[in-house]
């Protein structure tokens, strides 16, 4: 059996390690696979037991400069601990494919372990082919050294990287709209389709998940990803629940994020404590079975929540974080073709969020969809990398692509609502 190294550096969400398992429970099923994970510890993922899991010692990073998680620690020597213990762990398992999530197009800070990895990788004694595994939108708009960027982005992957698997549908959203340098890229390119996960892959239902999943009311889902953005919608959602309550028949289970600052958690949950309408939580691993069972979603625009949104066919109202360009771009797109709705800043107050939230569920229909969108990233990572180790050259994977359609969306439950009550 084939090995793969997969390497996935998360800093600054959960996004990234999402898309990764996703793609790692794909890969083990054809592959000897070791993950080695760097970030804070997400509980409630799980993987197949057959994967080898390696997890770095934590540094976190602000402002694009990193610090130790603990100020007792010294820097220079978790660097220098996580470099080795990268090195090591390649050198014991002898992959035939290092697969580098999102390096080289963001994470430089931690190019003192990236780059002699791949030095390593590089090496006459070795015959590992190197991947880069990349999201859909890579290159902010409003990044000062935009050209540096580029620039520096091109020399690695034409330097080391073997293959740039872009998880992305081109029909939809083709690399060159978000980085359009494309044409200085020499290491071939490939496009497997969005990587959104499937049901069957979610852990086990939690206590927690099985009281929600039991309640008799329509769900309205409230989340914001990983928790380090979307507080204003959080805020605006909690105090539109006593407003709701008398509104519509409902509940909310709202969700924070796991990596959300634990001085807003609390001041949240203080908000939320006397809402008898709300569930508030941290987290769940079962995100996806929320959306298929909920009337309604109201998130952020996350690539991992936006897939489970396609995937399940749920009435959604998004609001891009103002904070990444990527969310709203994606968006847009999707609005455009019918797929969901946007919110607008203004829309986060709580009378404006509940007429929101009354129209989308009262509305016929929200546009149904023409466009179709490839979901299948994940069995189609695997598919793209065994004929790239058998033919080293990547088959063209457009003709595999699933572009498949979203599930019809639910019979309504709120035919009989007016909204003569808020004019």
């Amino acid at each position: 059996m084939k090995k793969i190294l997969f390497y996935c550096q998360y800093h600054l969400g959960m996004g990234h390690l999402v898309r990764s398992v996703e793609i790692i429970r794909a890969l083990a099923q054809e592959f000897e696979v070791c993950f080695v994970k760097a970030g804070t510890e997400v509980t409630g993922i799980e993987l197949p037991a057959a994967v080898k899991v390696v997890t770095l010692p934590l540094l976190l990073s602000e402002q694009k400069q990193l610090k130790v998680a603990d100020p007792a620690q010294d820097l220079a020597e978790i660097k220098q601990l996580r470099k080795s213990q990268l090195l090591k762990t390649f050198a014991d398992f002898q992959p035939d494919i290092l697969m580098i999530e999102g390096y080289p197009f963001k994470k430089f800070q931690f190019e003192f372990e990236a780059i002699p990895l791949l030095e390593l990788a590089k090496s006459p004694q070795s015959n590992t082919q190197i991947v880069c595994s990349l999201r859909d939108i890579v290159m902010a708009q409003n990044y000062q050294d935009r050209a540096e960027v580029i620039n520096k982005t091109c020399d690695r992957l034409n330097r080391y990287f073997d293959l740039l698997l872009v998880h992305s549908d081109p029909d939809f959203y083709p690399l060159e709209e978000s980085f359009p340098d494309i044409q200085n890229i020499t290491c071939p390119i490939v496009y497997s389709g969005y990587v959104a996960q499937a049901l069957s892959d979610t852990p086990t239902t939690a206590a927690d998940d099985a009281v929600s999943f039991q309640r008799s009311e329509p769900m309205l889902l409230v989340s914001v990803g990983g928790g380090q953005l979307g507080h204003d919608l959080l805020e605006a959602s909690i105090a539109a629940a006593p407003i709701l309550k008398d509104l519509i028949p409902h509940h909310i289970h709202l969700f924070t994020g796991p990596f959300i600052p634990e001085a807003k958690f609390l001041q949240l949950q203080q908000a939320a404590s006397d809402q008898p309408n709300l569930t508030f939580r941290k987290y769940t691993s079962q995100l996806l079975k929320f959306m298929q069972q909920a009337e309604l979603s109201i998130s952020l625009g996350g690539y991992n929540t936006t897939m489970n949104i396609l995937s399940t066919g749920v009435r959604s109202l998004l609001l891009p974080s103002d904070k990444d360009w990527e969310q709203k771009v994606r968006a847009e797109k999707l609005e455009r073709l019918g797929f969901l709705q946007l919110l607008a800043p203004e829309d986060v107050e709580p009378q404006r969020l509940c007429q929101r939230i009354v129209a989308a569920l009262t509305e016929q229909r929200f546009v149904q969809p023409s466009a179709k969108i490839a979901l299948n990233g994940a069995e189609q990572t695997v598919a793209l990398l065994q004929d790239f180790l058998d033919n080293k050259v990547p088959t063209p994977a457009l003709n595999r692509l699933n572009h498949s359609q979203p599930p019809s969306q639910k019979p309504r439950q709120f035919q009989n609502l007016s909204m003569d009550r808020f004019v």
